[in-house]
């Protein structure tokens, strides 16, 4: 067994079942491995010093300054996209209020557990929709995305360099499947120097007019519940990765596990889930979704150690 298994953050309900997989993927070899992992409080910090750190934009806090909590309508938390443009003064204090109180409107129903995720379905599309609306009423720039993402605080998780750089040497593809905003996404990563070549991302994208200011946001939206149909409509990508049927998928919600849904004739997954916050009424359902379930871990030593591991550096 892989020595971080046995770390204190790391919960299994069959560890049995975990070297199982881990044993035959390595025996089917690293050329058969992709990788699948959400962005926001998985490859991003969840908290630093205790502070929460800015996200592509925010997922959980109802009571937060500025308007936290724009796309991501779902589960987890943090500060946001919001924070990292909030500190570059690309939106006015007239938005951010409005897009607060979409937040305080739509957020209690997102996380109500009497609602189905049909019921609330639509409700977040709406929530989406208007907040997007109110983003391109501020005219953003897109050449200042990269001022406000060096100005912000927004952390990928320590140990992210051997994590994007292994990967890269060993040619495993990562597929990058959020929820956030893209533009804001590539622009932490490649700033950190990690965007290789073999990185791909499925998220929401701006969409800016000929002088370089937001006017709409492209194709269709990608929210934390739909993300099994996002990777259903990408099987374009799938299919060029039909020689690599084992995956390990990350995420930090219930919703990320449908991420590798559209892999094709896939044979073993393994699933590893950071459960970041309101750990004891959430634990037993991470527990019964995810193989490894990190708790309040803010490392990727653990998943480079499972890389590692399946690349035969043991």
């Amino acid at each position: 067994m892989i020595p971080e298994l046995s770390n204190p953050s790391v919960c299994m309900r069959d560890p049995q079942r975990v070297q199982e997989i881990l044993q035959s993927m390595v025996k089917a070899g690293s050329n058969t491995l992709q990788v699948i992992s959400d962005f926001d409080m998985t490859l991003t910090r969840f908290a630093y010093n205790g502070k929460r750190c800015p996200t592509c934009h925010s997922k959980y806090e109802l009571d937060v300054v500025g308007f936290s909590y724009i796309f991501n309508v779902c589960i987890i938390l943090c500060s946001s996209f919001a924070d990292i443009l909030d500190n570059s003064k690309l939106i006015s204090s007239d938005c951010k209020e409005q897009l607060k109180e979409l937040l305080n409107t739509y957020y209690p129903i997102e996380i109500d557990s009497t609602r189905s995720v049909e019921e609330k379905l639509p409700l977040m599309v709406e929530w989406w929709t208007k907040a997007h609306e109110l983003l391109v009423q501020q005219k953003i720039k897109k050449d200042m995305l990269e001022v406000a993402v060096r100005e912000s605080e927004a952390m990928l998780r320590e140990g992210n360099q051997l994590f994007f750089n292994h990967l890269y040497e060993h040619s495993i593809p990562l597929l990058i499947f959020s929820a956030g905003i893209g533009d804001i996404l590539e622009e932490v990563i490649r700033q950190a120097g990690v965007f290789h070549s073999n990185v791909k991302v499925f998220s929401n994208y701006m969409d800016f007019d000929e002088t370089g200011l937001l006017k709409a946001f492209k194709g269709e939206l990608i929210h934390i519940y739909n993300k099994r149909e996002g990777a259903l409509l990408n099987t374009g990508h799938f299919q060029e990765l039909r020689t690599r049927p084992n995956v390990l998928l990350m995420g930090d919600s219930l919703g990320d596990l449908t991420m590798a849904d559209g892999v094709q004739d896939m044979e073993n997954i393994l699933k590893i889930g950071y459960l970041n916050d309101k750990v004891e009424e959430r634990k037993q359902s991470y527990l019964d979704s995810y193989d490894i379930v990190l708790v309040e871990d803010e490392t990727l030593e653990v998943p480079n150690a499972v890389l590692l591991y399946l690349t035969g550096n043991k």
